[in-house]
């Protein structure tokens, strides 16, 4: 008994081993938390100013007390949680993960159409938190692989993220609390900023997830492609993956029509992660099989807290439609009178 535990307590310590220095790889995790902080503080922003522009005096109460309701501890103890979880995933199931959201975000901008604040986008946006987080950390790997003086190159990638988390922090604070006062007594900058130029918050975090999951991608592709000896491994390991991943899609662009918005993204989660897990079990190895229970746990916590936003996208998108409905229904009364 005792020798077979030993073996176990000694794999598992190999199959959980960085691959870097653990205080690069802390670093590195670090990075990529304080990305997803920035991403849900500019989401969490954009949800709020639509509901203020829409008039939607409920749904914004509502949004505010959510928002008050999640304390400063809560929002601590989830970024350093996140941190951990990235700093033990290794560079190949991170390179996995990133190729697996590109594939389902480039899917569903080919089949859901040119509507840039439709549902859907909000909700695949609400799930890339943990790929983004991926995409960061594993890029910052790949781009400082090598290089001689790495910890400071990573040391300053990782304060420069800091100062960024702490600035849209604050700001996300003081949206939330000041922003219907100033924006209308009209003497405050920042929620005057917003009010002109609010709606470029959403195309602009688009065009910044597209940039860092196509550097990302590369990246992953290169990284994984040094796992393999020859042409054949690599064709025997893609092949199953592309494959696999081409029908889990079109399975769950039809599953999550038919569920609730909360229930549809995380039955996507289990079915996305567990055939990577099969695929592991199948063509990986071990370590990878560990590293993906571990990405289990980095979903439910990006996804569990984010669960205000998920609530504000049914508010956000009926507070469009009716305001759309109200301004059509301003121009035909408009019409009636100029013809009378």
């Amino acid at each position: 008994m005792l020798p077979s535990v030993s073996w176990f307590t000694s794999r598992l310590s190999g199959w959980l081993t960085l691959e870097a220095n653990p205080v690069e790889c802390l670093l590195q995790g670090l990075v990529g938390a304080c990305g997803i902080s920035i991403f849900c503080n500019l989401v969490r922003i954009h949800l709020f100013l639509e509901s203020q522009s829409s008039n939607d005096d409920k749904g914004a109460g509502k949004s505010k007390n959510r928002n008050s309701q999640r304390s400063r501890l809560t929002k601590t103890l989830q970024f350093w949680f996140l941190t951990g979880i990235l700093s033990v995933v290794g560079s190949r199931v991170a390179s996995l993960v990133i190729l697996e959201f590109s594939l389902r975000a480039v899917s569903a901008r080919m089949t859901s159409g040119s509507v840039p604040h439709n549902r859907s986008l909000l909700q695949l946006l609400i799930q890339c938190q943990f790929s983004l987080g991926c995409a960061l950390s594993g890029t910052l790997y790949f781009l400082h692989e090598g290089a001689p003086q790495r910890w400071l190159n990573i040391l300053l990638a990782a304060g420069l993220s800091w100062f960024l988390a702490s600035l849209c922090s604050r700001l996300e604070h003081h949206v939330m609390s000041m922003y219907p006062l100033h924006s209308t007594e009209r003497y405050c900058g920042v929620c005057i900023g917003l009010l002109t130029s609010g709606t470029t918050i959403l195309p602009f975090i688009c065009c910044a997830l597209i940039m860092t999951f196509t550097v990302a991608g590369i990246a992953a592709i290169s990284s994984i492609n040094q796992h393999f000896l020859s042409a054949t491994e690599a064709l025997r390991f893609w092949t199953p993956l592309t494959i696999c991943y081409t029908l889990l899609i079109v399975y769950m662009q039809e599953e999550q029509s038919r569920q609730p918005d909360g229930q549809a993204i995380l039955n996507a989660v289990v079915v996305r992660l567990g055939g990577l897990l099969v695929l592991m079990l199948t063509v990986g190895r071990w370590a990878d099989v560990i590293h993906i229970l571990v990405c289990f746990l980095g979903e439910a916590g990006c996804l569990i807290p984010a669960q205000d936003l998920l609530d504000a996208i049914p508010q956000t998108t009926e507070g469009l439609q009716r305001s759309s409905t109200q301004r059509n229904e301003n121009q035909r009364s408009h019409v009636k009178f100029k013809n009378h």
